[in-house]
């Protein structure tokens, strides 16, 4: 599974954050590829915890899907306005590598 292979870097990144936070405090000083892909991989994590709770529920699948679209949006939405950045146009220019 992706998801083990995947959970000591993450846990790894996550230390370092917190590490970072509690010492020196000061902005990480992201470029734009790296905040495009941290908030791939906190969707992908979200969606992930969101089908689970789908398939707990017994949802079915166009509701998952309107679901999935609805949160999407509503995280797109607090991007831009946190930010000023908008999502869709950060990936325009992105090439899977």
């Amino acid at each position: 599974m992706l998801g083990k292979k995947l959970s000591p870097i993450l846990q790894e990144i996550e230390s370092m954050l917190w590490e970072h936070e509690a010492t020196l405090n000061t902005p990480l000083e992201l470029d734009d590829e790296t905040f495009r892909a941290s908030t791939k991989i906190f969707m992908s994590a979200l969606m992930d915890k969101m089908w689970i709770s789908q398939e707990k529920s017994g949802m079915l699948m166009k509701d998952r899907c309107s679901q999935a679209e609805f949160v999407g949006l509503e995280v797109r939405e607090i991007i831009k306005r946190a930010t000023g950045i908008d999502m869709v146009e950060l990936h325009k220019n992105y090439k899977i590598k």
